[in-house]
């Protein structure tokens, strides 16, 4: 009986494509150490304080292959050991199979990954995204319902059984709270999340981000209007004041 000395060719992978907007190879913010960042395209959100409104609809960026990010990944591949890639947006889940694609090639080079959500998606959906996913940056708008749609324009209630389903797995969370002064720093809305946040056992930590107007000029561009024109950006001293409301239930905050 001979025995064949070559290994059965492997099938080809199907090539897997999603709409991107921009990619940043040397992001700081978005996760553990350097990172490359892949903003994608389409959100079902509409923030008021949204410095990407130009994400929004799902097919006005590029559209590319998960091969050729990849292959441009591999190209920072020797600094982003220490960090790894992170898919960003608009929102990453609205395209979850390119996603979990991207992910799971990023695993095949040993490298990190981290999925930076609103989680405002159908929980089947985010399941097989998150299975392939190192870390979690859940983006908790707003905590008092009517405050979070006033802030994003839909629900809370996905975000919140997401959140939910990340601490019954165990998987590694960063919550982000962007701290709009008049908008999203009511006492009261910031302890509801710190409350809810506390009974999470995954979370390692929360990360208060004050809310700026840089992108204020891309809403101009795209002819949107804005909103929150008069609000001033968040000031040091009212970050430090939300800090420490949070700390009051012993989390780490940043």
């Amino acid at each position: 009986m001979m025995v064949s000395i070559f290994p059965e060719k492997q099938p080809k992978r199907q090539k897997v494509t999603g709409y991107i907007h921009s990619v940043e190879t040397c992001g700081t913010v978005d996760g553990p150490g350097i990172r490359y960042v892949i903003f994608t395209q389409g959100c079902p959100l509409r923030c008021l304080y949204c410095h990407n409104p130009d994400c929004r609809e799902p097919h006005q960026g590029k559209l590319v292959t998960v091969d050729e990010l990849i292959a441009d990944i591999q190209h920072y591949q020797s600094y982003l050991r220490q960090g790894g890639v992170t898919a960003s947006g608009g929102e990453p889940l609205m395209q979850p199979e390119f996603v979990r694609e991207i992910f799971e090639r990023c695993h095949e080079l040993g490298l990190h990954t981290a999925l930076d959500t609103s989680g405002y998606v159908l929980l089947e959906a985010a399941k097989p995204v998150v299975a392939v996913t190192d870390l979690v940056l859940l983006d908790i708008k707003s905590f008092l319902p009517q405050t979070y749609r006033r802030v994003t324009g839909v629900t809370i209630t996905p975000t919140l059984e997401l959140a939910k389903y990340l601490d019954e797995i165990h998987k590694p969370t960063w919550i982000r709270f962007v701290l709009v002064p008049g908008l999203t720093d009511d006492p009261e809305n910031m302890r509801g999340l710190a409350q809810f946040v506390a009974n999470l056992r995954n979370v390692e930590k929360v990360e208060v981000l004050p809310f700026h107007k840089m992108g204020e000029y891309k809403w101009r561009q795209i002819g949107l209007p804005y909103e929150l024109f008069d609000t001033p950006a968040a000031s040091p001293e009212d970050v430090q004041r939300a800090i420490a409301l949070f700390r009051e239930y012993d989390l780490n905050v940043q």
